[in-house]
């Protein structure tokens, strides 16, 4: 081999373990953004909580536990409790319900006149009738619960409660899409409330239950820790609706 071959033969050599060198060197680390388990909005008079979930669940008898139900990310009471009694029963909730796909027997209560069921999932709001789809939820390992009905398809609906009852509320929603838990700041007017659901572009709103120690609510925020929303509780609460990551 003459000299002129040897020389380029090296040449090009040292350029491309050159060239090699430097992509392994510039390389930069892949970062993946981890999804927040909630996202939180707020607004003049509303504190809106958009659980990022997979699964949702009507749960019975005792509150999911912060240490060990890891994969919730957020619960809160869903249907009225009738009595305040020490021990469970599921004819103590409002209504008939499904809870990991059974349904279950409540009490009467002319308050409910709509629902919420999920299952395959998807969700739906329903007002009125909606015994069918509870069945649904039942058969489909799913779950469900009958409340007072605030908003539906974009429109307000006739309340049993009155609108100038003043009160610190809670609904759950549907806006653009997503699913979301929405409180009021301050105590003010039921219709006040819904008017304010409406502006910040609510299409479906189901009351869930309020009031000193029924509002006891979590969340898990991004890094795992449970952050309560209202810290009083009692042990009558019966029921809560649970978003699970």
């Amino acid at each position: 081999m003459n000299k002129t071959l040897l020389l380029l033969l090296l040449f090009f050599t040292t350029t491309l373990y050159s060239c090699a060198n430097r992509l392994i060197t510039d390389a930069q680390p892949v970062t993946v953004e981890a999804t927040p388990n909630i996202a939180i909005d707020d607004t003049d008079s509303l504190t809106v909580y958009y659980p990022n979930f997979s699964r949702i669940d009507l749960v019975t008898g005792q509150m999911p536990d912060k240490l060990t139900d890891t994969s919730v990310v957020l619960c809160c009471e869903a249907a009225f409790t009738g009595e305040c009694l020490t021990e469970f029963k599921h004819t103590n909730i409002a209504g008939d319900h499904v809870s990991s796909g059974e349904r279950f027997r409540g009490y009467r209560c002319t308050r409910n006149t709509g629902a919420f069921v999920w299952y395959e999932n998807q969700w739906k709001f329903l007002w009125k009738e909606y015994s069918y789809e509870l069945d649904s939820a039942a058969k489909h390992n799913g779950m469900g619960f009958g409340q007072e009905m605030m908003i539906h398809q974009g429109n307000l609906c006739e309340t049993i409660r009155k609108d100038g009852n003043v009160n610190q509320f809670r609904a759950l929603c549907e806006v653009d899409g997503r699913l979301c838990v929405i409180d009021c700041k301050m105590q003010m007017a039921f219709g006040t409330f819904k008017k304010q659901l409406i502006a910040y572009g609510v299409k479906e709103a189901l009351y869930l239950d309020m009031g000193s120690g029924w509002n006891h609510s979590w969340y898990r925020d991004e890094d795992g820790n449970a952050v309560d929303i209202f810290p009083y509780q009692h042990p009558y609460c019966t029921n809560w609706v649970v978003f699970y990551r």
